[in-house]
């Protein structure tokens, strides 16, 4: 599998689920620094959505690569660290701004 980079929009899959949290095979955005993600064997991510989101940021924020198939948002909130063997394809990048926003608003969901 090529390296996984951090700001990497990727295909993951997500089962099994509890609760509310995003489920199956969806995109998701890497957040972890590379090196991390080369050495432990797992990355940490966020899943995106492509349904409309009621709730603004720092709950959601809306990505704006050119590589989306469809308009989408990140769910901030739906941060998982997963097996890199959950990873496929990739098919996107966040940019450096949207990677910055991201730290940012999970910040702010969890009082730092």
């Amino acid at each position: 599998m090529a390296r996984i980079l951090r700001g990497d929009i990727r295909w993951a899959d997500l089962n099994p689920t509890r609760g509310h949290e995003q489920a199956g095979l969806r995109p998701v955005v890497i957040l972890s620094h590379d090196i991390f993600n080369e050495r432990s064997g797992t990355v940490i991510a966020m899943a995106i959505t492509s349904q409309p989101q009621r709730a603004g940021f720092p709950l959601t924020l809306a990505l704006h690569s050119e590589d989306l198939p469809k308009r989408s948002w990140v769910k901030i909130s739906q941060i998982r660290t997963l097996s890199v063997e959950r990873i496929g394809k990739k098919f996107g990048r966040a940019s450096p701004e949207e990677l910055v926003q991201l730290v940012e608003g999970l910040n702010e969901i969890i009082g730092i």
